[in-house]
């Protein structure tokens, strides 16, 4: 999704689009790597403007995913959603020094060259901070069994009673000397 900035003004102009993920590299892959699988389209809403030295883009992202829980292994299904802001500065603009102290803004700003600015980057970068790094069906998933892999959240299996904790087994052979 690009945009001219000779189009850009002070009066926010507003960017509505659906868009599929396969447009996104990235997007491509880490639904490629196993961490998802996008079941719907990416909705994306922008509010650009100028402000100043800089150009303010103000968006939302939405979209549903297919993930895998982490503890029990069950697919389950996802809506993502986010609000972003980020601030782009032309390139030229930038002065390079040695030691910068960094606001709020900066930590939230991309550079940008030439006559058009590209949003694909950072709309596939807020999508994949949506995405959990370790998925769960529900907070109170009770996860699989580490004995026999049943899904404790479907049945009770008989491990538990006969369960022998292993955590300490690697110091059964140390032996201290006094």
């Amino acid at each position: 999704m690009k945009i001219r900035v000779a189009d850009i003004s002070v009066k926010p102009k507003s960017v509505e689009a659906i868009d599929d993920f396969s447009r996104y590299p990235a997007l491509v892959k880490a639904q490629e790597a196993g961490e998802c699988e996008f079941i719907a389209p990416i909705n994306i809403s922008l509010s650009i403007a100028r402000e100043y030295d800089h150009i303010r883009l103000h968006g939302g992202i939405g979209s549903s995913v297919k993930l895998t829980c982490s503890r029990c292994l069950a697919e389950y299904t996802a809506g993502i959603a986010s609000r972003f802001t980020i601030f782009y500065t032309k390139s030229a603009d930038l002065q390079p020094e040695d030691e910068v102290e960094l606001g709020e803004e900066d930590l939230i700003s991309v550079s940008y060259s030439g006559d058009e600015i590209d949003f694909a980057e950072e709309i596939a970068e807020q999508v994949l901070l949506e995405i959990p790094y370790k998925p769960l069906c529900s907070e109170e998933c009770r996860g699989l069994c580490f004995s026999c892999g049943t899904d404790l959240n479907n049945a009770i299996c008989s491990c538990g009673e006969n369960a022998v904790s292993m955590t300490f087994s690697p110091l059964k052979g140390l032996k201290v000397k006094s």
